[in-house]
């Protein structure tokens, strides 16, 4: 059955880097949209980026522009989302999505309601 699996979470200080995968199994793999989401305590779950599967074109919300890159190796079943200029305020945790109807660069892409295959999630902290 279609499996996504996060991982690359942990501690880090500000203004540290992570780098979270997403695998992927069970499915085509380059036939679906991959996303980002997060989720911190007491706060709804929100887009963080997500990636085409026609183009390898992006969306990236507002607060992850010029810090966040995502990519994706259809090879290895794999989206990356490199993190970098950590904030506290980046700490969640953070979600793989898969959908293979959305429009990544549309308004919707990042819209949590749309994806339809969801990861268990990996944890970042931010914190000195």
């Amino acid at each position: 059955q279609l499996q996504l699996v996060e991982s690359g979470g942990g501690l880090v200080q500000p203004g540290g880097s992570l780098r979270l995968s997403c695998a992927a199994s069970g499915f085509t793999f380059d036939s679906y949209v991959i996303a980002w989401f997060r989720q911190a305590p007491g706060k709804e779950r929100e887009g963080v980026s997500c990636i085409s599967n026609r183009d390898d074109s992006t969306n990236y919300a507002d607060s992850g522009k010029g810090r966040f890159t995502i990519s994706r190796d259809n090879a290895k079943n794999t989206v990356y989302l490199q993190m970098n200029s950590l904030k506290p305020e980046d700490a969640a945790l953070y979600y793989c999505a898969a959908d293979r109807g959305v429009l990544c660069s549309s308004r919707v892409g990042l819209k949590s309601s749309i994806y339809d295959y969801w990861g268990q999630g990996t944890q970042v902290t931010v914190s000195s």
